[in-house]
């Protein structure tokens, strides 16, 4: 399949954009830059970089000539919602246009569920409106209801490799700083992935795209860890020995208080239906290699 990833040189992106190409498939890598950094790394992995700027869809839209499927892994901060929506439309103008069905590999997550009063959350949990990031799953409901060829991935807290947008990069570089920092409720319980198993998935799911259109999957493994002794593994493995101080999950702004709740998911649909398993039990199994990566991340960067 000819697959085009928008995100590619994000976290994630870069990540799945490889293992789809070690797949078999032909990948483009949508960038702004195509000479950065993160474009060349996507080129040394047999992906193809394209020019193009997400919030502007006439610098990508001839991208999706010959293309097969779409892999969506980011979200425009600038206009979330509006952004998500114009690649419907544009997805449904070249299907009008070539007759080609592309499917849609859309991604959210699991802090969109917001709370739910629930011990343990999967596909069929309704979101809580109130959530800061709850527009999310109205997109997946006005995705499902426009008709377009999908499948929605909705991935735990990821950890791994350079770590760039994770929760647990920012721990490791608080902890360099010596002020590392926790938001929000101390007991608080969340579902992580290693990036490398979120991107089989993604594997998994274009193998056979029409075998799982409509379907919506969670991806994370069965820790069930306190998030603070996770950053408490973090830091330490940084080196850090002091005391973690505790902040309102206001203070560390939306993504922290979207987040500032019990997110615990089960996998088990992925486990039936795509054969998905994480092959990583936990990121507290081997910190200190993850912080190594992290770190090597930093002085390529």
């Amino acid at each position: 399949m000819k697959v085009l990833v928008i995100g590619a040189t994000g976290y994630a992106g870069r990540r799945v954009s490889t293992a789809l190409t070690r797949a078999g498939h032909t990948v483009l890598g949508l960038a702004r830059d195509t000479d950065g950094p993160a474009a060349r790394e996507l080129a040394v992995n047999e992906v193809t970089p394209v020019r193009g700027d997400f919030s502007e869809p006439e610098t990508w839209r001839a991208h999706l000539e010959g293309t097969d499927a779409v892999v969506h892994l980011l979200m425009d901060m600038s206009d979330p919602v509006g952004g998500d929506q114009r690649l419907f439309a544009e997805l449904a103008a070249a299907q009008e246009r070539d007759g080609r069905h592309r499917h849609l590999v859309f991604t959210t997550g699991i802090s969109s569920y917001g709370r739910t009063g629930l011990a343990l959350m999967d596909e069929n949990t309704p979101g809580n409106p109130e959530s800061p990031i709850g527009f999310r799953f109205a997109l997946e409901k006005e995705l499902a209801a426009g008709g377009l060829a999908h499948t929605v991935v909705r991935p735990g807290f990821m950890y791994g490799g350079p770590a760039t947008t994770s929760m647990t990069g920012q721990w490791f570089a608080a902890a360099e700083e010596g002020k590392p920092v926790f938001y929000g409720d101390t007991t608080k319980r969340w579902s992580w992935i290693h990036v490398d198993d979120l991107a089989d998935a993604y594997v998994r799911i274009l193998d056979n795209p029409t075998a799982v259109d409509g379907e919506v999957f969670v991806i994370a493994d069965d820790q069930r860890l306190r998030a603070l002794d996770i950053q408490q593994t973090a830091v330490r493995a940084a080196g850090f020995t002091g005391e973690i101080t505790l902040e309102t999950a206001e203070a560390g702004g939306m993504m922290q208080m979207a987040a500032d709740q019990d997110e615990l998911v089960t996998s088990a649909k992925a486990h039936r239906l795509l054969g998905w398993r994480p092959r990583h039990a936990s990121f507290t199994d081997a910190p200190e290699q993850h912080y190594r990566a992290w770190k090597a991340a930093q002085a390529d960067g």
